[in-house]
């Protein structure tokens, strides 16, 4: 029982951070922007 509230508690952490997330972009193409940014901060990270 303990576990499924858990997987509740993440399950409902994970979607209200996408959809700040969405919400700080405003557009598809904005999301998309950062999506990029963030891959190039990860890639520069590991080098």
């Amino acid at each position: 029982m303990k576990a499924l509230t858990f997987w509740r508690r993440a399950a409902l952490i994970a979607v209200a951070g996408a959809l700040l997330g969405l919400a700080g972009c405003h557009t598809v193409a904005g999301f998309g922007q950062d999506m990029d940014d963030a891959g190039h901060a990860i890639k520069k990270a590991a080098e």
